[in-house]
Parts: structure tokens; C-alpha cells; sequence
């Protein structure tokens, strides 16, 4: 079908699917901006494009609402996995995934009516070496280091998990904080490809809990690689055993990592509605 669309979610954190073959317009950053939008398009926190892969059994292209592109989703894949085992384009259970950011492996680990209900995903290896996440610092990796901002001073801990974040460790949660410096610490001149950000609470040797904010995309409610960077920064730092929950505004996920830091995450993933983009808004798209 030309140009058709699923959306769906995971803990909130909403994507709309499109295969490279299906649809008819170039999806140019204008594209991508409009698309997303809530008001004149159909609104999403990003797109999620199936592309062709040599590596692996299927691409993936991870497309931000500001029109950029990221290396890798946690929620994404989960989300992409769902669409491509409930809309039949693999009958198997375990698949392979190709994306920016790295291979990966999803399973469908449980279904609901004979739709993909948990995904698990092997997110790959946490990496804290200061010039691969990457972060300008000269130092091995960036890990309780001070990051002066404004009338404030954070302490951060840097790690990629196959896209870059910073993880800030507080005693208590605060919404209004995120928001107010989210954007900020994203745009650092310390980070050269910018940097997700989450501000990350422990609660119990197996659960933390965390505010995101999201490269591209700003304030958002759940975030599976956000999820797996906090996993690996507490356990990194001493504060938690190797399996935990993390607990997002969206909803929980579970996290394991093992001794080679090598990260394993499940979770929900819900479809929305499926739909056909209009001849009207590709007509302005294209405009």
C-alpha cells in the first residue's frame, strides 16, 4: 500500500512506521518536521523507516520530529520489531536489526492476541570512553564529572549505548528542572554530537527512577536507550545490582547487563491505528 503508516507506542513514547518501498515522496527534513507535528501533521515523537540492509534481516532509519536522525532507539526497536512481525513481514520470532547505531537482536518474548505484546532487545555494549560516547574531556571517560551551567553545576556521567548520553544522578526528581536545563546540556559544547539527557533517581538496589530528555525530541515520557544508559551508569557507579527496573513517566522496563556490558531491555510495545497519508499533505510536503 502507497505511503501507508503505523503508529504505535512504547510507554508512551510514540512512532510513526513507514517502509522505503511504500511511500512516494522524499523524506527530507521538511518532510520528517511536518509529518511530526501534532497540529499539521499526524504527531509523533519521530518516524521509524524501514530501508534494505546487507548485515542483517531488516534496516532501520531512526528520524527525531526536529528532522535529524539518531543512531539507535531502545523504544524504537521495540516498537519497529512489533510492525514487522504483526504486519507479517517475518513469521520468526528472533530477528535482526540493522540501524546507525549498531546490529541488534529483537525477540518477541510475549504476544496478546496473537500480536506482539513484550519485545526484548539486545541493545549492545555500554561504552564509556570519553572520545567514542563522544565527549570533549580529557580524561578516560567522563564519569561524576562537573558541567557548570548558567547558575548551576551539574554532575554528569557520560556513556554511549550506540547513541551518546549524560546521565545526572539526584536525590530527588524534579519535571520543572529537566525542562529548564534539558535543552542546554543537550546543545553543550562538551557533547560535538549533542547528547540525550536524564536525570536518574535510585530508589533500591534493582530500581531507579528517571526524567528524560530526548535529543531531538525534547521532554519525553519513555525512552529505552535512556533506560539502558542510567542502567549502566548506577551499576557502573556502584549503586545497583545488574538487573534492574527502570521506572519512566510511561511506564517501566526491565534492564539486564551483564559483566562485559553488553545490555539486554524488554517492554511493552501498543499499536495505535494504521492509516494512509493523504495526496493532500504529500502535496505539501513537497511544496
Amino acid at each position: 500500500m502507497q505511503n501507508f503508516f503505523v503508529k504505535s507506542h512504547g510507554l508512551g513514547n510514540d512512532y510513526i512506521v513507514l517502509n522505503q518501498d511504500e511511500i512516494t515522496f522524499e523524506l527530507t527534513e521538511k518532510a520528517i518536521i511536518r509529518i511530526c507535528d501534532v497540529h499539521f501533521g499526524i504527531g509523533s515523537d519521530g518516524i521509524l523507516l524501514k530501508v534494505p540492509s546487507d548485515n542483517a534481516d531488516f534496516g532501520l532509519r531512526i528520524l527525531n520530529p526536529d528532522g535529524s536522525e539518531a543512531e539507535k532507539s531502545g523504544n524504537g526497536l521495540r516498537i519497529f520489531a512489533k510492525y514487522l512481525y504483526d504486519h507479517e513481514f517475518t513469521s520468526a520470532k528472533s530477528f535482526s536489526i540493522e540501524t546507525p547505531g549498531g546490529l541488534v537482536r529483537a525477540e518477541i518474548a510475549e504476544e496478546k492476541n496473537g500480536k506482539a505484546f513484550m519485545v526484548k532487545v539486545d541493545m549492545g555494549k555500554a561504552i564509556f570512553e570519553s572520545e567514542k560516547v563522544p565527549v570533549n574531556l580529557q580524561k578516560p571517560e567522563c564519569i561524576d564529572e562537573s558541567l557548570p551551567l548558567h547558575d548551576k553545576t551539574f554532575q554528569i556521567n557520560c556513556v554511549s549505548v550506540g547513541n551518546p548520553h549524560c546521565v545526572v544522578l539526584v536525590d530527588e526528581l524534579n519535571e520543572e528542572e529537566i525542562k529548564t536545563y534539558g535543552s542546554d546540556i543537550e546543545n553543550h559544547p562538551m557533547f560535538p554530537n549533542r547528547i540525550n539527557v536524564q536525570f536518574a533517581k535510585v530508589i533500591s538496589p534493582n530500581e531507579v527512577e528517571i526524567m528524560i530528555w530526548e535529543r531531538g525530541a525534547g521532554w519525553t515520557l519513555a525512552s529505552g536507550s535512556s533506560s539502558c544508559a542510567v542502567a549502566c551508569t548506577v551499576v557502573k557507579r556502584g549503586l545497583t545490582e545488574r538487573n534492574l527496573t527502570i521506572k519512566m513517566p510511561g511506564g517501566d522496563l526491565s534492564i539486564e547487563i551483564d559483566e562485559d556490558w553488553e545490555i539486554r531491555m524488554t517492554g511493552e510495545v501498543r499499536e495505535i491505528g494504521t492509516g494512509t497519508l493523504s495526496a493532500e499533505i504529500i502535496q505539501d510536503l513537497e511544496l
